[in-house]
This record gives structure tokens, sequence and C-alpha cells, in this order.
């Protein structure tokens, strides 16, 4: 199955976010269950696989850390744009964090891609290339947006989902969250 680390937006911050996703008019917005923060994508895992992963992040401590939305970017693919971002304030204790994680999933046998951390939560994806109109768009909403500040959360761990891929696009499932606490995955805002 497809699966992911990862911390949930928490609801008290959607309604900022649908703003956002308003003012820019064009892409395919993310919907407001589904906005989240990857820390580790774990791609295709087998059970077995995911047993051994269980095993290794229930050991894991989490320090109680407060995250922050900063920031509008957009992320190329190739020869075309292929989302708009919310950045995440520099956090060294989520750096660590998603760190500790990386180096789980290695000891319980899962390949990772190598590839930096950026921090982000998508909220818009393009899947062709923009035209004339939705460049214009995005371009706007950049210049006049791009500096958006939304309220800090705080986290005190993260989750296991799994991604189930639709036509209309993404949808997460809560396999398991560390530690387990309610609702933790959403935070509390500020």
């Amino acid at each position: 199955m497809r699966v992911f680390l990862g911390i949930m937006v928490p609801e008290a911050l959607w309604g900022a976010v649908a703003s956002l996703q308003g003012e820019l008019g064009c892409g395919r917005a993310v919907a407001e269950e589904a906005l989240h923060l990857t820390l580790v994508f774990l791609g295709d895992v087998d059970p077995p696989e995911l047993e051994l992963l269980h095993e290794e992040l229930v050991g894991i401590s989490v320090a109680p850390v407060t995250l922050g939305l900063a920031g509008l970017d957009v992320i190329e693919g190739g020869d075309r744009t292929r989302a708009l971002v919310l950045k995440l304030r520099p956090e060294p204790a989520l750096e660590a964090l998603q760190a500790k994680l990386a180096q789980a999933a290695r000891r319980a046998g899962i390949d990772l891609e190598r590839r930096r951390f950026r921090p982000h939560v998508t909220i818009a994806r393009f899947n062709k290339g923009l035209t004339e109109t939705q460049a214009a768009r995005l371009g706007h909403l950049l210049e006049s947006r791009g500096d958006v500040v939304l309220p800090e959360w705080r986290v005190t761990g993260f989750a296991l989902l799994r991604s189930h891929l639709t036509r209309e696009g993404a949808e997460y499932e809560v396999l398991a969250d560390y530690p387990e606490c309610p609702d933790f995955t959403r935070g509390q805002a500020k």
C-alpha cells in the first residue's frame, strides 16, 4: 500500500487555506481534510514492512513543536508548474523529527528516495501546463499574497497515513497515530 508519515493541518486553518484557493481560482484545490505536511514518503510498502516500521515508530518520542505556515511557493517538475504550496517556517525540532523518522524507516528495511526535506503543505495541483490565464492568476496570487502568514499550531506527534489515489485526487486514511493520543495529528491552532 502507498503510505507516508505526516502531520495533518488543523481544522482551524482550513478556512484560511480555502480563501487562498478561492483567490487562485484555477488548478485543483486540495480538499481541506487532505491538507497535510509529509515528513517521510515511504511509497508502496508491504504489510510485513509496515509491521517492522510500526515497531520502530512506537519507540520514538516526540517533543512538542509549534509549526507555522508562512509564504507561498510553487513546485516545478519537468517543464511545468505542478503545485502551489504553503511553506513552513524553519523549525529545527521538525527537521530533527523528520530525520528520526527517516532513520526508523530505513531500520525497518524501507528504501527511501534521497532528497532534501522541504517542509510544505500543498494547497493546489496543476495536472497539465498552465494556460496563459492560469499563469496570470497564479502570478497575481504569488505577488499579492506570497508573504501570507497563517496562525501557528502545536504538534505533539505524527501519523502513518495511507494514500488512496482517485480521479478527484488523493484521499488519506490514518493507519496509526504516534504517540497514540486523540486528534494530535490535527494539532491545536493558537
